[in-house]
């Protein structure tokens, strides 16, 4: 068992990473059907909660069926970030969650998320108000550091664990690196195997089969494993996961009726949270992945991407299924084309 402070998780936990415009309530309950154990919401502007802008409060929004689940925030201000944990402790997630991880230019370059890893004196600072600001156990979510030559990872964890925090996430990149190259574990595995080390310590980048999970599993000794693009449109990577680590077989892959059940739940919770107009024009990022390996599928797709209603939607999926029953998907790579520009830290 893994414990993050109070909150009981399995041994070797598999957690949905954050990640903006994708980690919301609809698609967060198709992973929690398929295995996750841990979940966060997209990362929250401290700033924006602190003025009340209905997007940021949107995004606090968590329900009982998704528990544990954690809601993370992002800054760059030490009265701002405190001020934010004390409205994220009213929602009553099981933790709270800080970005210092995030690279993208509207966010790093403003001092917050992968922007704080340039002054680690001020990421403590930071921490140490949200940690003093809360009851809840507060958790952070980073990288390996700014660039090749401020890798400065494991006197991150260090210090971080020693101001409060629960748990951390490490992506194996620099902030330079954005999501290019391969993800680098070295350091994170060195952080794991420091005794001064107390806290669970997660792994991110890169795990997209369940056999790279159990390699990284026993080569870097993690406490578990954060997974981000590679959910997006196959949720049931957890569960595949989970069942290799325990047996060392292969779950069947995912049936067209398996792709057409999980898009139609995420299609229907889109809908509830969001409202018709929005949950379905934003449900339209998804049906690539979701359909990915199919062949002659276009048509579908571009027919999904313009109807406006529901029902008609459903109706198209329903045309999927039968078209398409009884046909082997062969797994093929996730297209991650839309999302590089999102945050998956």
């Amino acid at each position: 068992m893994v414990k993050i402070e109070n909150i009981e998780l399995p041994d070797f936990p598999l957690l949905l990473a954050p990640m903006e415009d994708v980690s919301d309530p609809p698609f967060r309950a198709v992973c929690k059907d398929n295995g996750a154990d841990l979940m966060y919401t997209e990362f929250i502007s401290s700033e924006g909660l602190i003025r009340d802008a209905i997007k940021s409060r949107k995004k606090l929004d968590i329900f009982d069926y998704e528990r544990p689940v954690g809601i993370q925030i992002f800054g760059g201000d030490e009265e701002s970030l405190a001020l934010a944990a004390k409205i994220v402790d009213v929602t009553n997630p099981d933790l709270l969650d800080i970005n210092f991880g995030c690279p993208v230019k509207k966010v790093a370059l403003k001092g917050a998320g992968a922007g704080v890893l340039k002054d680690l004196d001020l990421m403590v600072r930071l921490t140490d108000s949200v940690v003093r600001a809360t009851r809840l156990p507060v958790t952070v979510k980073t990288r390996l550091g700014w660039d090749d030559h401020t890798k400065n990872i494991e006197d991150v964890a260090e210090r971080l664990q020693d101001v409060g925090i629960k748990a951390l996430a490490i992506h194996g990149r620099t902030r330079s690196q954005m999501y290019k190259g391969e993800a680098d574990w070295t350091l994170i595995g060195k952080i794991k195997n420091n005794p001064r080390i107390k806290i669970p310590i997660f792994g991110n980048g890169d795990i997209d089969s369940p056999e790279k999970a159990v390699a990284y599993k026993n080569r870097y000794g993690v406490d578990g494993i954060m997974i981000g693009r590679a959910a997006i449109g196959y949720p049931w990577i957890f569960n595949e996961i989970k069942h290799f680590v325990k047996t060392g077989e292969h779950l069947p892959p995912p049936t067209i009726e398996d792709r057409v059940a999980v898009c139609r739940k995420h299609l229907k919770r889109s809908v509830e949270w969001k409202n018709p107009v929005v949950g379905i024009n934003e449900m339209r990022r998804h049906y690539a992945n979701y359909l990915k390996g199919l062949p002659n599928i276009k048509e579908f797709r571009n027919r999904l991407v313009t109807l406006k209603t529901e029902e008609e939607i459903n109706a198209v999926l329903d045309e999927i299924a039968v078209t398409y029953a009884g046909y082997e998907i062969e797994k093929t790579p996730i297209e991650l084309v839309n999302y590089h520009e999102k945050c998956p830290v």
